[in-house]
């Protein structure tokens, strides 16, 4: 994922979301999928389908999640035969991986860190329809197309069963100025699993976006001691697949 030039041009469907509001765009992901924020405090995310997780299945998720914990608040959802499209409200933060917080990439780390035992300790599980457990991701991965290793296909004993954000990586969590995580975005994959599934991801997503050295400051900040079996076995389930 990558910030796209200022330069991009809007697909039509965004402009039509748009409405006459200027946009900006954000964010541009592997799948040629754009992101835009309006001058109105809306976000606008378009893209093509994505067999893995889609947009309906996000907004799905936000909706049950805002009842326990901050993500934007969905205004609009929808597909044609080829792309989707999703529109929510703006929240007056910026991404861990904002200009602002990269160039304090300590702060940044904690702040992911602690967000993401935030979301773990807000969401009930028992309340949860959606799973994110190894055989669920195996089953996403077949209907891909992808064939994991079998070697990965038991998985470690559960340590701690939460409602995983299910993309964890450092973009996705929201920070304010004062450095404190206050909101979770892209929860398309959000359902229950393992802790480890989480850290594990989050984690290693820091040495992508801000270099080696700070993934243990991350787990720190969560307020666990590393478990290295694990968090070997979860970065290898999400580097397969």
């Amino acid at each position: 994922m990558t910030i796209p030039a200022s330069s991009i041009d809007a697909p039509e469907r965004v402009l039509e979301l748009a409405d006459g509001a200027a946009l900006v765009p954000v964010w541009q992901n592997q799948l040629g999928g754009l992101t835009f924020r309006t001058d109105d405090d809306r976000f606008i995310k378009w893209g093509p389908h994505d067999l893995e997780a889609n947009m309906r299945d996000e907004a799905e998720r936000m909706r049950w999640a805002r009842r326990w914990t901050r993500v934007p608040a969905v205004i609009e959802q929808g597909q044609d035969a080829e792309h989707e499209w999703l529109v929510t409200s703006a929240i007056d933060a910026r991404s861990a991986v904002d200009p602002r917080w990269i160039a304090e990439p300590a702060a940044a780390v904690r702040a992911v860190g602690e967000g993401l035992r935030m979301l773990h300790d807000a969401l009930p599980v028992e309340d949860c329809p959606w799973e994110w457990s190894v055989a669920n991701r195996f089953a996403n991965a077949e209907r891909r197309g992808i064939r994991l290793p079998e070697e990965l296909r038991g998985g470690p004993e559960i340590d701690r069963l939460v409602v995983c954000h299910g993309d964890a990586c450092m973009p996705n969590t929201l920070i304010d100025d004062a450095g404190r995580p206050i909101a979770h975005v892209d929860l398309a994959m959000l359902g229950t699993g393992d802790r480890w599934a989480d850290i594990a991801v989050a984690s290693m997503s820091t040495e992508w976006n801000v270099g080696p050295g700070f993934d243990d400051l991350l787990i720190e900040a969560y307020g666990v001691e590393p478990d290295r079996e694990r968090l070997a076995y979860y970065r290898d389930l999400w580097n397969a697949g």
